[in-house]
């Protein structure tokens, strides 16, 4: 099988989660007890044997490379290939379409060129990191050189599992060979269609051959510039994936998609399967400490927590503390929070570091969370 090189967009979707990437990317965003929404993204690679994955970054990045450190954690820590952080005008120089922040897909790509050409792999997959997925990317390989495609198109058939603006993303039409016939924003008159993923693989001298195409012509939007204009005369196919894919888009895509970890189908398929296991940054903590008196009734909770109250179909980050008569329902109580005695908290979420004082009584809905923001005191 053809060798594959992995790209991963750390920011492109920042702007529909203010509330959580105000002072982080996307690709930092804490979720499911102990992990980085980034850690899916790379241990899908990982675990397809895809050793030379660049992230691509835009600000906000210092916690994202405190998270990835090395890359001795998804086993990349290596002399050749391994992770490498690309940050912003990586190749500004003497290149005029990469001086400027990017704010596409097909910007980023320009601005990273350099990284690509420098690749010896035959192909590129790209993830975004706003997918929250188990997949096994050497099938969409094999399938892409099965078809000896250009580009291919990881597809679902039914809408994302949790979303809330189905316009920003893209319906593709097949044909019986699972060759894209068109592409198009997703509205409520085509959702029945294969729905884009944003992961691909392209071919590397391809991919080099648009990004000229996008400097000499001005493009910038990936889709709507090069992809679809190369249906007619490159081979472009979808692979449809049949697994849980779970899509942060929102607040309320993002705590509804917390909530489905509850669910033991869901963490099955996403962070317990078997031989695909996902990837963290290890800490080294206590296992967490029950007393008595504590209830827990269908909750996620990590290592390391103090837990003396209630919790009840819940999602406790590390070294949460939930303090005596405390009553904590259908929240997410993210890493080092305290929780004061006899607090009630309902649809909350609680960044990193919160202080939540003794009989503070907080709710939000399901549709609408209750959210504080990292280090707030209430």
């Amino acid at each position: 099988m053809l060798k594959a090189a992995g790209i991963i967009f750390s920011n492109l979707h920042g702007v529909s989660l203010p509330e959580l990437t105000s002072k982080r990317t996307m690709a930092s965003v804490p979720f499911g007890c102990r992990y980085r929404l980034i850690d899916f993204s790379l241990s899908n690679m990982a675990n397809s044997g895809i050793s030379k994955i660049g992230v691509v970054v835009h600000d906000n990045y210092h916690s994202l490379m405190n998270h990835i450190g090395t890359g001795k954690d998804w086993d990349l820590a290596r002399r050749s290939g391994g992770i490498k952080i690309l940050p912003p005008f990586i190749t500004a120089f003497g290149n005029s379409g990469a001086k400027s922040l990017y704010t596409t897909r097909l910007e980023a790509m320009v601005g990273i060129s350099e990284f690509i050409s420098h690749c010896s792999e035959d192909m590129i997959v790209f993830s975004d990191c706003d997918i929250v997925c188990n997949m096994d990317l050497s099938d969409v390989l094999r399938e892409h050189e099965k078809n000896e495609a250009d580009i291919t198109l990881v597809t679902t058939e039914n809408e994302f599992t949790h979303t809330s603006d189905p316009y920003e993303t893209y319906s593709v039409s097949v044909d019986g060979d699972q060759r894209v016939t068109d592409v198009a924003l997703s509205t409520a008159n085509n959702a029945g269609k294969h729905i884009s993923t944003n992961i691909m693989v392209v071919n590397r001298v391809y991919l080099l051959s648009i990004i000229d195409d996008a400097l000499s012509h001005g493009y910038d939007d990936f889709y709507r510039d090069i992809l679809s204009k190369a249906l007619n005369s490159r081979r472009v196919f979808a692979y449809d994936y049949k697994g849980h894919i779970l899509r942060i888009s929102s607040l309320e895509s993002y705590y509804s998609a917390s909530m489905s970890l509850l669910s033991e189908e869901v963490r099955d398929s996403i962070i317990n399967v078997d031989g695909r296991p996902v990837y963290t940054k290890v800490r080294n903590s206590a296992p967490t400490l029950y007393h008595s008196g504590s209830s827990i009734k269908n909750s996620y909770i990590a290592d390391g927590c103090e837990i003396e109250g209630t919790v009840e179909n819940s999602i406790i980050f590390r070294g949460a503390k939930i303090s005596r008569g405390a009553v904590v329902k259908n929240s997410i109580i993210m890493q080092d929070t305290y929780v004061g005695e006899k607090a009630v908290l309902n649809c909350t979420i609680a960044d990193k570091d919160v202080t939540i004082k003794a009989g503070r009584m907080l709710s939000g809905h399901s549709t609408m969370p209750f959210y504080i923001s990292k280090g707030a005191i209430v």
